[in-house]
């Protein structure tokens, strides 16, 4: 691993790239190499994170984000009615 931040962030961004080409070129939804391209991006983030914060001691406003399969079945949520709930409820207060 390199404490470079610019060296990590160049494997970041190699990382999506490879995501995006596995993506376009998917054989189907159990692709392997997409599931690959995700972890390489999460591995490649947290690398460039580490770098930043030994050299800077700043971080960026960004996380990985760990799915658990658990999460797929107690998650099934309609954001869109929600937003129009909060943005009625504003309404009615104005």
């Amino acid at each position: 691993m390199s404490n470079d931040p610019r060296a990590e962030l160049a494997l970041l961004t190699s990382a999506l790239e490879e995501h995006l080409t596995a993506i376009t070129n998917s054989r189907g939804e159990q692709d392997a190499s997409i599931e690959n391209a995700y972890v390489a991006i999460a591995n490649a983030f947290e690398r460039y994170e580490e770098a930043l914060f030994e050299t800077f001691e700043e971080v960026t406003p960004l996380e990985v984000f760990i799915e658990d399969d658990d999460d797929e079945e107690e998650f099934d949520y309609d954001f869109e009615d929600q937003d129009d709930q909060d943005f009625a409820s504003e309404d009615a207060e104005n």
